[in-house]
């Protein structure tokens, strides 16, 4: 290709100092579901931090992503581990 890009094994995740996306969903549990269901690997499953619940995952190529959302207690249960 001659459009600047190229193929690397390098992914992006906190745990090599790179920065975290973190998206918003108003179904936590429902994206989490579909998450997995699409091949995502869960690295940090739901956990309450200061302003709601979140998790962290990988997807296939390997780069971490967060989903948040403000929920509730359900959340944290589900799928807390």
């Amino acid at each position: 290709m001659d459009s600047g890009f190229y193929q690397t094994d390098a992914c992006s995740r906190t745990d090599n100092g790179a920065a975290l996306l973190v998206f918003y969903s108003a179904q936590l549990e429902e994206t989490y579901t579909k998450v997995v269901g699409t091949g995502g690997e869960i690295v940090k499953p739901i956990f309450e931090f200061p302003g709601g619940f979140r998790f962290h995952f990988t997807e296939p190529s390997g780069n971490e992503f967060a989903v948040w959302s403000e929920g509730g207690a359900k959340a944290s249960r589900e799928h807390r581990y």
